[in-house]
């Protein structure tokens, strides 16, 4: 089964013949050789280039390294990995092309390839040369794009498979499909499967054996159980407020750790960088400032996220406002907690400060929206409680209640916009249109 990336192959195909080394980055099997070698690569026959003007090479791949004359046993000398040589691959590539004729090069797993920076910023110099690559380590992070390749690098993040995506591989209705993605998450290779033991197996050991992994073997960490407890505190605590002091006082109390806060703080990091999981700031908006702690943190993936806890914690709210922050995250916004400070009399007439908390604050642009997840709202004060926030706001923009419950969408009194879960997920264009 062929699933679209309609989204991503739109954004390489804007990208093309821009003059930057194209570097497509995300967890670990997100789809990002898939979007490259298929999708792209069709695209690029079906637009009438030549198939020998589109050079494929990945430099995991035991043929094509047989075509540049790798020793395969070479490569791997009792488990510890030699990284391809440059010298062959620039032959390879030098006896496939000339100096005048446009090439689309897409590379796969680049960071396999010795001094993979220098060949790059070589093909930088090549103006016939237009260089799409993926990659899995370190260098290959948001931070490291720009700064590898001399400004010439133009990241394309690739999530999981968001609600919409998710939909194509899924036969029944949109409310079954929904139940059973905030459990399973959207990681292509796991949505083709047909049981859930093996959806299960399948998170549980790439969680196990791919991604901590990668991060122990990357970072040389020796305090293994330590990181494996802090995913679980994480895990368990998405969509609530917290910080590296509070997670070192319960490592303290229930561990009995004495793990510090900037180990724990260096440790979220990494799986940040991983692309495992982002920390949400909050953002004052009265103040117009950002509070650095307490933070939010979200899993790239639920699926992942759940079985992390052994799918014991499926708790329909926070998973909710999982979803909507990656799908948000995937509409190109850029996502901040909100918070604002109010000052109001308690029952005994004591002036005290108080704040109220906005579930999401998405910019993009000159645009910005206030939304609020509410699973349900099955009561006047639950419907109180989560326009409160809104109402404190004294700007224009559009401020939107997000809820589960079936509904169409309507403007109250005050121009909140109350929407229903799969109108928000299903048209890309909901927030602006409604």
């Amino acid at each position: 089964m062929e699933i679209k990336r309609d989204h991503y192959l739109a954004k390489l195909i804007r990208k093309m013949d821009n003059g930057f080394i194209k570097v497509i980055t995300g967890i670990r099997r997100s789809g990002k050789s898939y979007l490259l070698n298929k999708l792209f690569y069709n695209y690029l026959v079906e637009s009438g280039i030549d198939d020998d003007h589109i050079i494929k090479f990945a430099f995991d791949s035991g043929r094509d390294l047989l075509k540049i004359g790798e020793d395969l046993v070479d490569l791997d000398i009792l488990g510890r990995e030699r990284l391809v040589n440059p010298k062959r691959f620039l032959e390879y590539i030098a006896g496939k092309t000339n100096d005048y004729e446009k090439y689309y090069i897409l590379l796969d797993e680049v960071q396999l390839l010795a001094s993979f920076e220098q060949v790059l910023n070589g093909f930088l110099r090549q103006d016939n040369f237009d260089v799409y690559v993926t990659g899995s380590n370190s260098k290959f992070l948001s931070k490291d794009v720009i700064t590898e390749f001399a400004g010439r690098g133009d990241e394309i993040h690739i999530m999981p498979l968001v609600f919409s995506e998710f939909l194509q591989t899924y036969p029944g209705a949109k409310e079954d499909a929904f139940a059973h993605y905030q459990v399973f998450g959207g990681l292509p290779a796991q949505c083709l499967m047909d049981s859930d033991e093996e959806k299960m197996n399948y998170l549980k050991g790439q969680l196990d054996n791919v991604y901590l992994r990668d991060i122990i073997n990357r970072y040389n960490i020796r305090s293994k159980n330590e990181l494996g407890d802090l995913l679980n505190i994480l895990a368990s605590g998405i969509s609530t407020l917290t910080n590296p002091t509070k997670i070192e006082a319960t490592f303290l109390s229930v561990k009995k750790s004495k793990i510090s806060a900037n180990t724990i703080d260096k440790f979220i990091g990494y799986f940040e960088d991983a692309f495992m999981l982002k920390k949400v700031y909050r953002y004052d908006v009265k103040g117009r400032r950002y509070i650095d702690t307490p933070y939010k943190v979200y899993f790239e993936d639920v699926g992942l996220r759940n079985a992390r806890l052994n799918f014991r914690q499926i708790e329909p709210t926070h998973l909710m406002e999982n979803i909507i922050y990656n799908e948000l995250r995937f509409r190109g916004y850029m996502v901040d907690v909100g918070m604002i400070t109010k000052r109001e009399n308690d029952q005994q007439g004591r002036d005290i400060k108080k704040q109220l908390e906005v579930d999401f604050i998405a910019n993009l642009g000159s645009k910005r929206y206030y939304i609020q997840s509410a699973y349900s709202l099955p009561s006047s004060q639950k419907v109180k409680q989560e326009k409160a926030s809104l109402l404190s706001i004294d700007d224009s923009f559009k401020k939107i209640i997000i809820v589960q419950d079936r509904i169409k969408p309507f403007l109250d009194e005050h121009g909140i916009l109350t929407i229903n879960l799969f109108n928000f997920l299903l048209d890309k264009d909901s927030l602006h249109t409604l």
